[in-house]
């Protein structure tokens, strides 16, 4: 990972999840770490949450599945090509992971980025 400040709490957290799910957790925290030393690491609301001048990204396991959700995610609808946010909201937004193959480290770190951005001009 980069330079970023982690958390132990979000260290407990994925070591507490078990088998796919861990797996996707731990390579998803790792991509949202590796986007920008600039984000912060904490668990918020009982799951991962990172942070650039406002909330930009959450991770929360569910049992089939891990959501890769966007604060604000709606206000950056536009970036997302692939057509993969879900949430009928106008502001949170996820994708569903289901494994790890389906995680396109490209993409995702894109989407990180466009949020970033979002929050550094709003």
């Amino acid at each position: 990972m980069s330079g970023n400040m982690t958390s132990e709490k979000v260290d407990v957290y994925i070591e507490d999840l078990s088998g796919e799910i861990k797996e996707i957790t731990k390579q998803l925290r790792g991509l949202v770490l590796e986007t920008s030393d600039e984000l912060n690491e904490e668990l918020k609301w009982g799951m991962p949450n990172y942070s650039y001048k406002g909330l930009a990204v959450y991770l929360q396991a569910a049992k089939h599945h891990v959501n890769f959700g966007i604060h604000k995610g709606g206000k950056i609808a536009d970036k997302d090509t692939k057509g993969l946010f879900e949430g009928s909201g106008e502001n949170m937004k996820h994708i569903k992971v289901r494994t790890v193959h389906e995680i396109d480290h490209e993409y995702f770190q894109m989407l990180v980025k466009e949020i970033m951005e979002y929050n550094e001009k709003a």
